[in-house]
């Protein structure tokens, strides 16, 4: 096993106002901070365990917001906090990918 169970990044890129369709314009940064602190609370985080991080553009903005997790190379788009909950515990928890939101 890697230093992670699971490595999940969330795309935050910005792009300028009438350029194509942006993550963090989606509300990518809101939704990374609850998925973060979501972990914690349940005690996912840290060595051996489930790392949420922020990265630059994925190239998949047009699909999102988007997030990737690892080692399972799995996407993922999200609305709200519900789908963020349904993917930490259906896939981070349970192993289980949620195919509604695959992408």
């Amino acid at each position: 096993m890697g230093f992670y169970q699971h490595h999940v990044f969330f795309c935050l890129n910005q792009r300028e106002p009438g350029e194509r369709q942006s993550c963090n314009s989606c509300g990518a940064d809101e939704l990374w901070a609850y998925a973060k602190e979501r972990v914690k609370a349940l005690g996912l985080n840290g060595t051996g365990k489930v790392r949420i991080n922020k990265a630059g553009c994925l190239e998949r903005c047009e699909e999102g917001p988007v997030i990737v997790i690892y080692p399972e190379e799995t996407w993922y788009t999200y609305i709200d906090k519900d789908d963020i909950d349904e993917i930490i515990n259906e896939h981070l928890v349970n192993g289980r990918v949620v195919e509604r939101l695959k992408i």
